[in-house]
């Protein structure tokens, strides 16, 4: 029983610490099927298409119908015919009509068609929106994979300098023993092997986190491990000159076209806020039946006509959804402009911290060659008593961290690539 207990729990243990392989196209694939702020981006071009329904159905026609059922209280009735008689008023207790009532607007001083084409330039615009978040979510995604990869190489690196530092501190322990090094020097290798210790710690700790950031952009339970493919390293291609880059923006950035089309929502408000001060012309018809015991039935009193509204009051009210509709527009024209602006800076500040995060993967190239070159002159001196203890675990430590930048870099890269085809709306998923 216990042996059966013990399996149940390797097993649970195992199921929720799975590990699995992602690309970073397939994290961005996980991430846009699974992302909350795109489903609430899909919501909103739902109720988008629900406002263009809403004025498409403006231009159909009314049909309503009601009716009636009354108990009266000892009414008393007096026709006025006319006539003279002695005859007893009725004296009816229920009465019972019913009516229906069909409307068709004809003309509306444009409200109907302008109503629509507006509904329709906001559904496009919360469409656009959708595909703005679409971006925002793969570049997000991308970050969280690129911290990843990252930390799992921080954990890596350590790792090696750790396994070397405890090899160097076994060595030391033996000159020691046989006198040949000084304890100082000894204690001073291995206090460097238990702040590389530390620094181990901080970073497994960093590489948790991150992959419960990740899990959680790619709706993935936050236990499952998940295994980098280092070879987005090489993913950035098709490099374009600024001024390319920022033509492209101007041209595919989805908020600036989101932005063009509820311009054009607005220039139809004007026209709609216009037309209020129109009248309306409807078809009307109607039917009607009443049925009151002993005193009146009506059946068969259909009705149909024409009919004109006009607000008169509007000769001197000001009309304040035109005014409403102007001060939309301009805000509208303002963002326009305020949004340009943030464009063109963007691209320039985006693609001056690509070119900025090229340059130092080639100096810390260099870095590295340094470090390793400077660790084995070091190293070598030590050994002929020409360098110090505190010489060698100051080369060590420039040396781990040169590797450190240099992993930093190449992922970096490929963040600030992804972060300028964001940014000029032409991220490539």
């Amino acid at each position: 029983m216990i042996a059966v207990l013990l399996l149940a729990a390797f097993c649970n243990v195992a199921f929720a610490q799975q590990t699995k392989k992602l690309t970073l196209q397939e994290a961005v694939s996980l991430s846009i099927q699974n992302s909350k702020n795109l489903k609430i981006s899909h919501a909103k071009i739902d109720e988008a298409k629900a406002m263009v329904q809403q004025a498409n159905d403006a231009k159909l026609p009314d049909f309503n119908v009601s009716g009636s059922y009354l108990r009266l209280s000892s009414a008393h009735v007096d026709l006025k015919t006319g006539g003279s008689g002695s005859g007893s008023s009725p004296s009816p207790n229920q009465a019972m009509y019913g009516m229906a009532t069909l409307s068709l607007p004809i003309y509306a001083g444009g409200r109907i068609k302008y109503g629509i084409e507006s509904a329709k330039y906001l559904q496009r615009a919360a469409e656009l929106d959708a595909s703005d978040d679409k971006e925002a979510v793969v570049f997000n995604t991308t970050k969280a994979y690129v911290n990843l990869y990252k930390a799992a190489q921080a954990v890596a690196v350590v790792k090696e300098n750790l396994n070397t530092s405890k090899s160097r501190d076994s060595n030391f322990i033996n000159l020691e023993k046989n006198g040949i090094m000084a304890r100082n020097d000894l204690l001073k290798s291995q206090l460097q092997t238990s702040n590389i210790e530390l620094t181990l710690l901080d970073a497994e700790n960093n590489y948790k986190l991150a992959t419960v950031n990740m899990n959680l952009i790619l709706g993935l339970p936050e236990n499952d491990g998940i295994e980098i493919d280092s070879s987005f390293i090489n993913s950035v291609t098709d490099e374009k000159t600024f001024l390319e880059y920022q033509s492209l923006a101007l041209q595919n950035r989805k908020d600036i076209q989101a932005l063009g089309f509820r311009k054009k929502a607005a220039i139809t408000g004007l026209k709609s806020a216009k037309a209020e001060t129109y009248p309306t012309i409807g078809l009307t018809g109607g039917y009607i039946a009443a049925d009151i015991p002993h005193l009146l039935t009506v059946y068969n009193a259909v009705n149909i006509g024409v009919g004109v509204k006009y607000n008169i009051a509007s000769l001197w009210k000001k009309n304040t959804k035109l005014m409403q509709a102007k001060a939309t527009e301009a805000q509208v024209n303002a963002t326009e402009e305020l949004l340009n602006d943030e464009v063109r800076f963007g691209v320039n500040q985006d693609y001056q911290n690509y070119l900025l995060s090229k340059k130092k993967i080639d100096v810390y190239q260099k870095a590295i060659e340094q470090a390793t070159e400077n660790f084995r002159i070091t190293n070598n001196k030590y050994n002929n008593s020409l360098a110090t203890i505190t010489d060698l675990l100051e080369a060590n430590t420039a040396l781990l961290q040169a590797k450190l930048n240099i992993e930093s870099a190449k992922a970096d890269v490929v963040l600030a690539y992804q972060k300028l085809l964001q940014t000029t709306g032409t991220t490539n998923y």
